[in-house]
């Protein structure tokens, strides 16, 4: 007996109703572009993940600009620069007055929200709570995503192409064959110690801290809620830590002669975040295209993950667009290469910041002090504080 299963036609098949993947499917409808996305999780569990909130003015501008919403306008907070704090001693980094751009604090979790309401608003077909999610076929003129609904529907989706935005744990990027994949990886010897906490903000920007102890961030999520970290080793178990000892650590960590002191409030929320870094070459395998962390992750020291998937889809939306309205697949082609250029800048720019600000378990004098040079070559100059601020607010893009 044939299993019986639903089968939809469309252009484009999803998988993943992320930021990257909602913002793709947005972009293909207004386009006139038919879109069918698929996520594991539900609506409601997303909406509750606490991701990083530092967007570049191009991904504010794709919300803004392409009609999502204008919240990240009204409730989002400008950051005109940041702070990078040395052994107790600030130097900020004045972003407008170097670059002329801004940044926005804006978590990624109202992001997302501002994009499945705005596909919601659209008509757009995003199924929630799908399991045993497949793909196939990725080689022919239809590749085809296979799924079981939240009600319990075996369906089936064919498309012209497929877009695996379903992060660095999903099933598409498996699918490219080993010859053909090169995994492009590096692990660090430390990971984040990140706090919710219920305090009102402890400085105006944001403050990136190293000293002997280790690097903390004191970062804003809004007037009444704070976003935290600082330094650890990756097997370091949250439940081990009382709200007063992760107060005290974070104080020690930003301590100074100007008598910098945080606010402190209840905790409501403790993590232990792995670093790594990693990035899939190429993009593209026959008619699959990845985006974001389907594709590259990195540490979030230089506050790049989400703003990349949103470049990413920046280069592959057009792409799409100019094959179906004209038959041009000269986008699709290069879409590989054109993002992987960005990709490996922010690579470098997350990885030259991460092990500036961090202190290696094994640093020794020598490289503290090293350390303690390339910071003050960096504040001291208005070019290396015009790259920082050139590579932190996001580069402009050449077309």
């Amino acid at each position: 007996m044939l299993e019986e299963r639903t089968v939809v036609e469309t252009d484009v098949a999803i998988v993943g109703a992320g930021p990257a993947g909602l913002m793709l499917s947005h972009l293909l409808s207004r386009a006139g572009i038919d879109t069918v996305v698929v996520e594991m999780r539900s609506r409601e569990e997303i909406a509750r993940t606490h991701r990083a909130g530092i967007l570049e003015a191009g991904t504010v501008a794709m919300l803004t600009d392409s009609g999502v919403a204008g919240r990240v306008l009204s409730h989002g907070h400008e950051h005109e620069g940041t702070v990078l704090r040395f052994n107790g001693e600030s130097r900020r980094i004045d972003f407008r007055e170097l670059v002329g751009e801004s940044v926005w604090l804006y978590p990624q979790n109202e992001v997302f929200t501002d994009l499945a309401a705005a596909r919601e608003r659209g008509g757009g077909v995003v199924h929630w709570e799908v399991s045993g999610t497949r793909v196939d076929e990725l080689t022919t003129e239809h590749p085809t995503v296979r799924c079981t609904t939240a009600d319990g529907e075996d369906l089936e989706i064919r498309a012209r192409l497929l877009v695996g935005a379903d992060g660095s744990r999903g099933v598409c990027r498996r699918q490219i064959p080993e010859d053909v994949r090169t995994d492009n990886f590096t692990e660090y010897p430390f990971a984040w110690f990140g706090i919710l906490c219920e305090a009102p903000p402890s400085a105006p920007e944001l403050v990136y801290a190293t000293s002997p102890r280790g690097f903390a961030l004191i970062s804003q999520r809004s007037d009444t809620v704070q976003r935290m970290y600082f330094q650890c080793p990756p097997d370091t178990d949250a439940a081990e830590w009382d709200d007063e000892r992760i107060w005290d650590e974070l104080q020690a960590r930003v301590d100074g002669p100007d008598g910098l002191t945080l606010k402190r409030g209840p905790i409501f929320d403790k993590t232990v975040l792995p670093f790594r870094s990693y990035v899939c070459e190429p993009l593209r395998y026959a008619n699959m295209f990845l985006v974001g962390d389907a594709g590259h992750t990195v540490p979030p020291t230089g506050a790049k993950g989400l703003n990349l998937a949103f470049c990413d889809v920046r280069v592959l939306a057009p792409a799409v667009v100019d094959f179906f309205e004209t038959g041009d697949d000269a986008g699709l082609v290069g879409y590989s290469a054109q993002a992987l250029e960005r990709i490996w800048k922010a690579q470098n720019f997350s990885y030259w910041v991460t092990n500036l600000m961090h202190t290696a378990p094994d640093e020794n004098p020598f490289a503290a002090k090293r350390r303690r040079g390339e910071f003050e070559a960096l504040t001291g100059s208005v070019h290396g504080s015009a790259y920082f601020a050139e590579s932190y607010t996001g580069w402009q893009d050449r077309t």
